[in-house]
């Protein structure tokens, strides 16, 4: 990619007026913009347009350059790469002297882990996304501190070259593999991973006492722990109710079963909105109580799910399950502080059109169901309603039946 003429003025000035054009229109309306193919300044357009809520810092930063679409696609957040060095921060055995990103990308983690870190090493093989990082990363740490500029070394390598040619240690190795394959289809696999960090796993341990490790939220968490060594911790990291990432923290020689924690970021805020904290055995090990619906309805955040405590959840909460296989959960009394959606429910009515109607008269509600014999597409078709509306019209099978409930969501 030719940086320096997307970087001219009369380009950046170009991008920053049709911030909010859709680049299938300006593919069609133009061959070349200001002497430059038109993909390349729609992609940074587009780009551009990713970032404002992904990456803000970056997009509100001059002559930023931006990627593929499918390297944004898989770059940390600056909400889930502020997590990362939250976490790190927690690690009180660690010197925060030198860390290795073995897979930089765009550089949003190698950027982060900068502001805690003296020396980072930044590490990536595809040369033109090298040098979008390389020249990104110099000009966001000049608007850091003059202290920073040096904190980041770049290196175009593949993580296996880089790694056979150091011969110092690192106090954290971190690496995000590639997720999709040359057609561009998702894995999930680490070991189906660029690179495939189940062989790297003898000389990364050789280099570091602490390896994190980034993975898709498809990845089955015991799947992942399974093909690894040494994961002290899980992370099931969500933002806004959204399945973001998982992390695996490993530690040299480290045996024992690993802590799951899940934490449900908010996009707007430093605050966890969930933190639900757990070993594997005590789910195994976790006794759950059956009920027909009782006046409180709950429905566990993603992540939570995500991370399968689905009898601890009931246990801890002191509530009861409707349905092995239905993941919500019911009480007679409210638990205010539960980690999901709390649902106050009204009525438990037939999905009757009439019957529906007179607790709906508006044709509206938000629509949804858990183990149910009907999506929620064809419960509204059945009842005649549409979206929107502030009550709910929720479908779910308990132990011995099916029921739909009318419910208003409580502020949680």
């Amino acid at each position: 990619m030719e940086i320096q003429k997307l970087l001219h003025p009369d380009v950046q000035q170009y991008i920053l007026q049709h911030e909010v054009e859709d680049k299938a229109s300006l593919l069609l309306k133009h061959k070349s913009i200001l002497g430059i193919p038109t993909s390349m300044v729609a992609d940074q357009i587009a780009g551009k347009g990713k970032a404002k809520l992904k990456l803000p810092l970056w997009n509100t930063t001059n002559n930023i350059v931006y990627p593929p679409s499918v390297n944004l696609e898989q770059c940390s957040s600056e909400v889930t790469a502020a997590f990362k060095v939250k976490l790190l921060t927690k690690l009180t055995d660690v010197k925060f002297n030198r860390a290795v990103d073995l897979t930089g990308g765009f550089g949003v983690d190698s950027f982060f882990l900068s502001s805690i870190f003296k020396e980072v090493d930044y590490v990536e093989p595809d040369v033109n996304l090298f040098e979008i990082a390389k020249h990104n990363l110099t000009i966001l740490q000049k608007g850091t501190s003059k202290e920073q500029e040096t904190k980041i070394q770049f290196h175009n390598s593949t993580s296996e070259n880089f790694l056979a040619s150091i011969k110092d240690k690192y106090d954290l190795i971190f690496i995000d593999p590639s997720r999709r394959t040359k057609g561009n289809q998702k894995i999930f696999r680490l070991a189906d991973c660029v690179p495939n960090v189940t062989q790297l796993l003898a000389i990364i341990f050789d280099k570091t006492e602490v390896l994190l490790l980034k993975a898709s939220p498809m990845l089955d968490l015991q799947q992942g722990a399974k093909e690894l060594k040494h994961v002290a911790k899980i992370f099931v990291v969500a933002v806004d109710n959204e399945c973001k990432e998982l992390l695996f923290l490993c530690r040299k020689g480290y045996e024992g079963e690993p802590t799951i924690e899940v934490v449900d970021l908010k996009s707007n805020s430093n605050r966890a909105a969930v933190h639900f904290e757990f070993f594997q055995k005590e789910e195994k090990d976790a006794v759950v109580n059956y009920s027909n619906p009782l006046p409180f309805l709950y429905e566990p955040s993603a992540a939570l799910l995500k991370a399968g405590a689905f009898k601890l959840i009931a246990q801890r909460f002191d509530l009861k399950k409707l349905h092995q296989n239905t993941h919500l959960y019911t009480s007679e009394y409210l638990v205010a502080d539960f980690p999901g959606k709390v649902f106050e429910i009204d009525a438990l009515i037939k999905p009757d059109t009439k019957v529906v109607r007179q607790y709906f008269p508006e044709g509206k509600a938000n629509v949804a169901t858990r183990n149910y014999p009907l999506s929620p597409e064809e419960l509204k078709k059945k009842t005649g309603v549409k979206d929107g509306g502030e009550k709910f019209l929720i479908g779910f099978s308990g132990v011995k039946e099916k029921f739909l409930a009318v419910c208003k969501r409580l502020a949680n």
